[in-house]
């Protein structure tokens, strides 16, 4: 299973600090291309490599973590996703004054995954602060909470087993827009939420 993450920002950056922790090779992408990022993947070490946004488009599993302002670029002129397992990292706030973004009552994952046709939309990796979610998941004496949630099980499934292998503990919130709506920030009850499982 390839890995890729598109969007370098903290989100993103703390995704791939927890693939390299794992042990789990992947590959980062950003708008600036892969040159910009030569730090950043010498920082993480070699399960950590830089490559072109429409490079990290053709991996099997692809975190979608940029400002949402600019998703709808992001992906624009990508090829077409195939059945591709996308993780919607994103929450749909304005940067930097974190002002919520009027959606017109729909889940915020609804409208990314409107902008991937084709692709099978997980959301997750997003209700946690970026330094939450790059810090060692073994925590109080349990495992911090990562919820995730879609419409295609088999998606879910393989986002779920990800998920254990990076050492959190996955909850399963359901569809996109029921469980999805439960974990978007803003809105939300369980964004920022640092739970931890203890069985």
């Amino acid at each position: 299973m390839n890995i890729a993450i598109i969007g370098a920002g903290a989100i993103g950056t703390a995704i791939a600090r927890q693939l390299s922790r794992a042990g789990i090779a992947a590959s980062i992408a950003n708008s600036r291309g892969p040159e910009s990022l030569a730090a950043l993947t010498a920082e993480l070490g070699p399960q950590i490599k830089a490559v072109t946004v429409e490079e990290a488009a053709k991996a099997d599993v692809i975190f979608i973590a940029v400002q949402w302002s600019r998703v709808a670029d992001a992906v624009r002129e990508l090829p077409a996703w195939n059945g591709r397992i996308v993780i919607d990292a994103n929450n749909a706030i304005e940067a930097p004054s974190f002002k919520a973004v009027d959606l017109r009552g729909r889940a915020s994952s609804a409208v990314v995954a409107e902008l991937l046709p084709g692709a099978r939309v997980v959301k997750a990796f997003n209700h946690l602060v970026a330094a939450l979610l790059a810090a060692d998941p073994q925590a109080e004496g349990g495992r911090r909470v990562l919820f995730y949630s879609g419409d295609d099980a088999d998606a879910k499934h393989t986002v779920g087993q990800l998920i254990e292998k990076l050492g959190f503990a996955g909850i399963d919130l359901g569809t996109l827009d029921g469980g999805g709506r439960l974990a978007q920030f803003p809105g939300g009850p369980l964004p920022v939420l640092n739970l931890v499982r203890y069985a």
